[in-house]
């Protein structure tokens, strides 16, 4: 038979019986090729099926007439079909299959046979077949054990312990180092040193603590020094000084020496305590030949309030403020910094913004350690008359606060009542400005009822 007898012979697609036009080479809904369809044998006559409640139809030339009573029925007549029996339907009403998939033989990818039923139970596993066991089943691992009680836990995982080289023994993380950032509150006196945001280190360091003078009165000293960069080794320094200097005073003061010798001799001590860190002259370390010739050095400032006096201490350009708690009332520095400015002031050769406008500014003129020109302590002794707050701290707070009312400005209203947080507010002060250098302060609330002018009384 052509294929234009064939296609006019078919009036529905046998893929998707979707109807037919003359001359269709493809069904236009599932693009089914017309011209492969069979020819349909003409010596097979048109069988009648019987439709249970409808009327008896003739299969068209397209197939035979779908049955829409219940499945089941038989067809009437001779040459009946016997349609297999459904034993439900799905949601439009068509019978369900009769036969299952596994009825029916089939070939994998690689040409397997595909199997009819589930495999034994005692079959061999798979090649695919995991050999570690499945997670979601396998008994959780012990927790890892404890570390010792009093070691120093890591701030990354909480858990492991850190070792000596400053890492966590179980995640690895690296560990602050414990001078990044020091707080320390001591009854009427704050202090709080910081890093700062440049620096990878933290040079500076501090001290405070308090005394009984003979008379049984309280004396509160505050240490603070600033490690020179340029030198070796200036955390050391910085926290050498500040150690040895408060041991001196712990140990002058209760036998009543006057705080202002008291001041001078414990200067004196932490000089030669820096001193001792030096190498010996023509010995030099090992891996760096210079280092004898670049001592480690720091500054030092300090401030002691007992019997009613503030005696400061200090050499090269670490400072000392007075802010009292009336704001009406003006507030001082009372240090003269050792710097290049400072003498440049001093001389009369530049007025105090052309001084400190220039590079050459904070090049300090004075310092503790054993390539020091020569050791000239400052000290000072006041009576104040009023209350107040005194403000002892690093240039690196005084950078972003240097006159005596731009500092003022920075130390909060109830700084005589929250000492400490008062510190951390100056502290952050100095980040919030840029924090270029490692920032150290100390707060002592200084009160005293109003009694008529002080006096002041100062000594080198």
């Amino acid at each position: 038979m052509s294929q234009s007898h064939q296609q006019q012979a078919l009036s529905r697609c046998p893929g998707c019986e979707e109807p037919l036009e003359p001359g269709d080479l493809f069904c236009g809904a599932c693009g089914y090729d017309l011209s492969a369809v069979p020819a349909r044998p003409e010596d097979h006559p048109t069988v009648a099926i019987t439709v249970p409640g409808g009327e008896p139809g003739h299969a068209a030339a397209d197939g035979p007439a779908r049955g829409t009573g219940p499945a089941g029925a038989t067809a009437g007549g001779p040459g009946s079909v016997e349609w297999p029996a459904a034993s439900e339907v799905d949601s439009s009403d068509t019978p369900a299959p009769v036969l299952r998939p596994t009825d029916l033989p089939g070939l994998d990818s690689h040409g397997t046979p595909l199997p009819t039923s589930a495999p034994d139970e005692g079959a061999a596993p798979d090649d695919f077949e995991l050999a570690a066991p499945d997670p979601r089943t396998a008994a959780p691992s012990a927790a890892p054990a404890a570390p010792p009680s009093g070691a120093r836990l890591c701030v990354a995982c909480h858990a492991g312990q850190v070792g000596d080289d400053g890492y966590c023994e179980r995640c690895g993380h690296a560990q602050p180092r414990e001078r990044d950032h020091m707080e320390r509150e001591l009854g009427s006196v704050a202090a709080v040193s910081d890093r700062g945001l440049r620096h990878h280190r933290n040079e500076d360091a501090f001290a405070v603590s308090s005394a009984a003078l003979p008379d049984g009165s309280p004396a509160v000293v505050a240490i603070v020094c600033d490690g020179v960069s340029s030198a070796t080794r200036p955390d050391e320094a910085s926290a050498a000084a500040a150690h040895t200097a408060n041991e001196s005073l712990l140990e002058s003061l209760p036998r009543g020496t006057h705080p202002q010798q008291a001041m001078h001799e414990a200067i004196v001590a932490a000089s030669e305590a820096v001193n001792a860190l030096a190498d010996p002259a023509g010995r030099p370390s090992e891996g760096d030949p210079h280092r004898h010739r670049n001592a480690p050095a720091c500054t030092l400032v300090g401030a002691i309030m007992a019997g009613g006096l503030l005696v400061i201490g200090w050499v090269g350009d670490s400072r000392v403020y007075w802010v009292p708690d009336d704001r009406g009332d003006p507030p001082a520095r009372l240090t003269e910094d050792d710097s290049w400015a400072a003498q440049m002031v001093a001389a009369g050769l530049m007025n105090e913004a052309e001084a400190y406008a220039d590079e050459r500014a904070h090049a300090i003129t004075g310092w503790l350690g054993a390539d020091a020109y020569e050791l000239e302590p400052h000290t000072a002794a006041f009576e104040p008359d009023r209350p107040g707050v005194v403000i002892v701290c690093t240039d690196g707070l005084w950078n972003y606060a240097e006159s005596a009312a731009e500092m003022a400005a920075a130390v909060p209203p109830d700084s005589h009542r929250r000492p400490l947080h008062s510190a951390q507010s100056l502290v952050r002060h100095a980040l919030d400005g840029g924090g270029h250098d490692n920032v150290t302060v100390a707060v002592l609330p200084f009160a005293v009822p109003r009694r008529g002018a002080g006096s002041a009384h100062s000594g080198a």
